[in-house]
Parts: structure tokens; sequence; C-alpha cells
């Protein structure tokens, strides 16, 4: 029997922001991965999840006692223009269970069918997206990347039609929330000050609870929010990671990293870097990043002005300026402190802004390979540059830049790098091979690169393959919004 205890609050607290619903039925549900560590972790048997009634809730088609399935309202600007509804429109809260650590997290589907906010879509995701999402969020954690995890993959046995005919499937997700920018956004849009103000006290007492109850807390939830959103956008920028689609609906109050559709990582170094093939101005490419964290925070921002000044929202309008301008500020201690540990810098200040910005514009300048040209640094710390060299000889100027880090960095500079240059990233043309082979019933290679992802800082005979960038064949790369 799959026994769950739910506590739901966002069903109980949130009224006017979610829809009650029920997912589709699955043809024939079959599990194709199950995060079974995660599943223990939050409490619930692996083997019950297998089972015919886990396979049922993990695809939507029917719930256990306790669960109160729902999909969620929100707004959100996407590619910089504002859709006052948008909503879960392949998706459903399952519920809310506490972990075994007594931290609240939301189990999540998306794939489950149809919902009020499907704006024509069928509601449905592909295997290929859902194996995506499923292989780069457990990546992400393991490189130290607040996300959302994955806790299963179901096929539902179903055909899902894009432009050829796929195998259906759902992801079951689990998240510290799904409250994003854009659920604030959609009670502002209605005017709603009442519900706006019970979503930002429900947004603090599960994510800032040293909060509660203050002066001033909404003003607080604005930096609280600003702070985790810029030290997160600066991991992503230390990993190479190009989100793809960072909408105000896909940035999230708990600072986690959601939606992994069409995110990539960099091979060759470029800081205009776009992979969505809907990103046609390049919006969303890697070097843009800071600057649109900033511009959703500022959105945020817009929602809680009548909280922070009840009587002349005006009024609060300098002090969450402050916030917003504080963003880059906030971003550069970050980006200074992932970057300078990946060049062996212990505590890097202001002045060695000049060593990281100088190895970037090394990288970009022969396009080499990101990931691989960090961890390369680690052999040349103690005077081996052949990796180095291989990478960047045809940079002009490597010589004054090893001159001049060699100079900054002392002893246990190694560890420092080893702790934060991944060996191994969930490569393109790697997830592409495992979804291919996916599609043809083929699982292994999915299982193995999960395997080489779970730990990506040490390195491990037999997982070459895995460390490498892409084959000279693999082309330019493109991914595509679908999950």
């Amino acid at each position: 029997m799959l026994q769950i205890r739910f506590d739901n609050t966002y069903a109980r607290d949130m009224e006017g922001l979610y829809v009650p619903w029920q997912g589709i039925k699955a043809p024939a549900p079959e599990m194709i991965l199950l995060n079974r560590a995660l599943a223990e972790e939050l409490g619930l048997d692996p083997d019950a999840l297998q089972s015919p009634q886990g396979l049922a809730m993990l695809t939507g088609s029917d719930m256990p006692e306790g669960a109160h399935p729902l999909a969620m309202a929100y707004a959100g600007h996407q590619f910089g223009g504002f859709s006052p509804q948008l909503g879960d429109g392949r998706a459903l809260l399952v519920g809310e269970v506490i972990d075994r650590h007594g931290t609240r997290r939301d189990i999540h589907l998306k794939g489950s069918g149809r919902t009020p906010f499907s704006r024509g879509g069928d509601g449905k995701a592909a295997l290929g997206p859902v194996l995506r999402e499923y292989i780069v969020g457990e990546a992400m954690h393991a490189l130290g990347v607040p996300t959302t995890r994955a806790l299963a993959a179901v096929a539902t046995g179903d055909t899902v039609y894009r432009e050829t005919p796929l195998p259906g499937a759902v992801l079951a997700r689990v998240a510290a929330s799904h409250l994003r920018v854009g659920s604030f956004q959609f009670l502002l849009a209605r005017g709603d000050h009442a519900r706006l103000r019970r979503l930002a006290d429900y947004a603090i007492d599960r994510h800032y609870p040293d909060l509660a109850g203050r002066d001033g807390r909404y003003l607080g939830l604005l930096q609280a929010v600003a702070d985790r959103q810029a030290a997160l956008v600066a991991q992503w920028m230390a990993l190479g990671f190009v989100h793809g689609v960072m909408n105000t609906d896909n940035c999230t109050i708990s600072g986690e990293t959601i939606d992994y559709g069409p995110c990539a990582f960099i091979d060759g170094y470029d800081p205009q870097a776009v992979f969505s093939s809907v990103d046609h101005g390049g919006r969303y490419a890697y070097g843009n990043q800071p600057l649109l964290i900033q511009w959703n925070l500022a959105r945020l921002a817009e929602t809680l002005l009548p909280l922070i000044a009840p009587d002349n929202p005006e009024e609060a309008l300098p002090d969450a300026r402050a916030v917003i301008d504080g963003v880059p500020l906030r971003y550069a201690e970050t980006r200074r402190a992932r970057f300078g540990a990946k060049l062996g810098i212990a505590a890097p200040g202001q002045r060695d802004e000049a060593l990281i910005d100088g190895y970037l514009a090394l990288l970009a300048e022969v396009r080499a390979d990101f990931t691989q040209s960090f961890r390369a640094l680690t052999p040349a710390a103690s005077g081996d540059d052949s990796a180095l060299r291989a990478h960047l000889g045809a940079a002009k100027g490597l010589d004054d830049w090893l001159a001049q880090w060699r100079g900054r960095i002392g002893t246990g500079s190694a560890m420092v790098m080893g702790a934060a240059n991944p060996v191994y990233i969930p490569r393109n043309h790697l997830v592409e091979g495992a979804l291919a082979d996916a599609h043809d019933g083929n699982l292994e290679t999915t299982r193995r690169l999960l395997d080489a992802l779970s730990r990506p800082y040490t390195e491990r005979e037999g997982r070459e393959p895995y460390a490498g960038p892409a084959p000279s064949d693999f082309g330019p790369y493109v991914t595509f919004c679908g999950t």
C-alpha cells in the first residue's frame, strides 16, 4: 500500500491561486527511472512507488489518501512580454511532505495532462524532455547548485504528437516549493492586494521564517530572494550553464533552479552562447543571465510595493530600488568567490577580478573548452602546463597571465580548484546520446551517465568519455522547450 503523510499548506492557505485538478489516466504506466535515495529522504517507500498505486500517483491518474492535486496559477514575463495568466498547463502539484530533515518539499508532476491553464496544449510530455530534466536536475544537485530534483520518470504508454509521434512520459519532481515571481505577478495583475499579502506571508513562513511577523518583512523578502537568486546565477555562470528560458515564471522564490527545457552547458567558451531554438535575439544568452536576474527581481519588487507601503506604494520605491540596484554587487561578490575558487584563490578580493576576467578572455579568444580548461589549472599550479596549453596554447597573453596567476596562488590551491572545477558535467552530446538510446528502448546509457554525474568532482577510471567535449561532427547545438 502506498501511504504518504501529506501536509498540504498551499492547498489550505492559497485558495485563489490554484484549481483542484486530476491528471489523465495513463494507459500503461511503467517506471523508467526511480530516485530511490531521494524517495527515502522524503520518507517514501521506493517499492510502493513502483506499485500500481504508486505509478498511478506518479502519472497523475489516481491519488492516494491525503493528496490534494491541483494546477497552480501564475503569470509571467516570457521573453519580456507579460502574460497575466499562465499557470500549470501540463503539471500538477500532488502535495507536500516533510522530509527526514524536517524540510517541507513539494511533489509535483510534469506531463500529467491538460489543465484549465493549458491554452490549447495537450498537457503531455515526451520521454526525451522528461529524461533531460531528470539528468540535468540531478547533475546540478551533485554539482552543489540549488535545484528541483527528479523523483521519478514514468512512461505512460501513450503517444505524444510533436513533429513526430513520441513515447509519452511524466516527470515527478521535488522542490522546496513552486512559488515563483509569476505567482506574485498573477495577483498584482488582478489588484488582489489581500491575497498578495497572504502569499507573501506564506512565502516568508515557508522560506524565510526569520522574517515572519517582523516590521519591514516584505522589503526583507525582496532582499532575501534577491540574495539567493544573485548567488544562484553566479553558480550557473561558474559552471558554464545556460538556463535558456529565464522568464519570471521560471524564477523561484526559494532560490532553486527550475525547468530544464532549453538548457545547455557550454563546451567552447562563448559569452554570447545561446542554445534555445526560440531565443532569436539572444535575450537569455550565457553572458546576459546576470542582467536578466536583476530584471526579473525588479518585477518581483513591483509586486511587493503595495505591501511595503500600503498607503502609498510609491513611497516604497527608493527602498525597493536600493535592493534591485544592489543585485549586481551581490552577484559580483558571489561570482568572485566562485571563480576565485576555480583559479585556486582561497579568499579572492576585488583585485582578483582582473585575473578572473583575463582567464575568461583567453578562453573566449580560442573558444577553449570551459570545463576542461579550468580543470587543467590544477596540474598547472604545480608547474605542469601541458594540459592547459593543449586548450589555450594559441591564446595570446597566456604566459603573462600564468605568471600573474602563479604569483597569486599559494599552498592548498590544488585542493581549492579540485572542489570547484568538475570533471563531469551533463555535456550536450552525452545527454542527446542518452535520449536517443532511451527512445530505442535502451536506458543503460542514461543510467551510466547518471552514475558519472553523481560524483562530478572526482575523476574515476573508466569514465574518460564523460569528461571530453563533443566530437567535431556534433555540430551546432540547439535545444527546444517541451518538458
